[in-house]
C-alpha cells in the first residue's frame, strides 16, 4: 500500500492485472484504517510512503485502528530522519521513535541497511503484532553481511573493543562506523553495536556493554529526547545501576531545523556527524582516564 508518493520502486507490481498493490493516494490516514481493516481480514499489509506521513499524519489511526486492535500491519517510513533535508522541516521525522515507543503493542525497528532492512521486514512477516520498520532514502551504504543473523529485540556487534563503545541505530550507523576509525587512529580500541531494534530493547546487551565501559556513546539520527538514549536512560533508571558509566548522547536538538540543505549537511549541523561524533567520544575518554 502507498500513499502515491511517485516512487518507481513499485512500477512493476502496478502494471500486473489482480495485484496486491494498493496507491491509496494523498490520504494517509485514510490508508492506515485501510490497512488495518485488511489485516483483521487474515492479510498482513505493509504500508510504505515518506515517514511523516506515514507516522504523524496518521498518529490516531496507527495508535487506535492498528495498535489498539493489535493487528499485524507493517508500516515502513522511508527517508527517516534528515533523509529529506532539502525539503524542510515538513519532511523530516525526528520524533518518531519517542512516539511509537508510547504506544502499546508496536515492534519498533530501524535497520542500518538494505541488507538488515531484508532481514527485519522478514523476521516482521512472521510476527502478528505491529510492526514500525524505519528506513532511509535510497543508496545507503551497505554495513552488515548476509550472512549475519538478526533476530528482533537482539543487538548485532559490528566491532569489537574494550576501551570505548559507540552504540547506534539505523542508517546513522555509517557515521558511527567512520567515528570508530578515528577513534582507532588514536590508539583508543573501539566497540560498536548496532540496536536495530528500539522495542522491545535489548537490555541484555545493555548489561553487558554498561559492565564493560566507562564510556559509552549513543547516536541516532532523531531527536536527543525520547529515543534511543531516552530508553536507554530509563532502563539505566530502573535498573538503578552503571551510574559510574559516561553516556553522551548525540542526536538532534529540540527544535525545529529550518536551514536547507544535504544530509550530509543537516548531519553536521546537529552533531551527529562522525567528526563530532569522534571529538566529544575522545574528549570524554580522556577526561576519565585522567581522573
Amino acid at each position: 500500500m502507498s500513499g502515491d508518493i511517485g516512487n518507481r520502486l513499485f512500477d512493476e507490481y502496478k502494471d500486473i492485472p489482480n495485484s496486491n498493490f494498493l496507491n491509496c493516494g494523498v490520504a494517509e490516514a485514510n490508508m492506515m484504517g485501510v490497512a488495518a481493516g485488511l489485516a483483521m481480514s487474515g492479510l498482513k499489509p505493509i504500508v510504505y510512503t515518506i515517514t511523516p506521513f506515514t507516522t504523524t499524519r496518521c498518529l490516531e489511526q496507527i495508535r487506535v485502528d492498528v495498535c489498539y486492535h493489535n493487528v499485524p500491519v507493517i508500516i515502513i517510513g522511508t527517508g527517516s530522519g534528515l533523509s529529506y533535508a532539502s525539503l524542510g522541516p515538513t519532511h523530516h521525522s525526528l520524533e518518531d521513535f519517542a512516539i511509537f515507543r508510547a504506544v502499546p503493542n508496536i515492534t519498533i525497528l530501524a535497520p542500518s541497511d538494505s541488507v538488515e532492512l531484508k532481514k527485519c521486514l522478514n523476521e516482521a512477516l512472521k510476527m502478528n503484532t505491529p510492526v514500525y520498520i524505519r528506513i532511509g532514502k535510497k543508496g545507503e551504504e551497505v554495513l552488515t553481511k548476509e550472512s549475519t543473523p538478526l533476530k528482533i529485540g537482539k543487538s548485532i556487534n559490528y566491532k569489537r573493543g574494550n576501551e570505548v563503545c559507540l552504540i547506534g541505530t539505523g542508517t546513522i550507523m555509517s557515521e558511527v562506523l567512520k567515528a570508530s576509525k578515528l577513534l582507532e587512529s588514536k590508539g583508543i580500541s573501539t566497540c560498536v553495536e548496532g540496536f536495530h531494534t528500539i522495542k522491545p530493547l535489548d537490555t541484555r546487551s545493555l548489561k553487558r556493554l554498561f559492565s564493560l565501559f566507562d564510556v559509552i556513546s549513543v547516536i541516532e539520527e532523531h531527536s536527543s529526547i525520547g529515543g534511543l538514549f531516552g530508553a536507554i536512560s530509563e532502563w539505566r533508571a530502573l535498573e538503578n545501576n552503571f551510574y559510574n558509566t559516561q553516556v553522551i548522547s548525540f542526536g538532534t536538538k529540540d527544535e525545529f531545523m529550518h536551514e536547507i540543505g544535504t544530509q550530509q549537511h543537516a548531519r553536521k549541523i546537529n552533531g551527529i556527524n562522525a567528526l563530532n561524533i569522534f571529538n566529544k567520544t575522545l574528549i570524554a575518554y580522556q577526561k576519565r582516564n585522567t581522573e
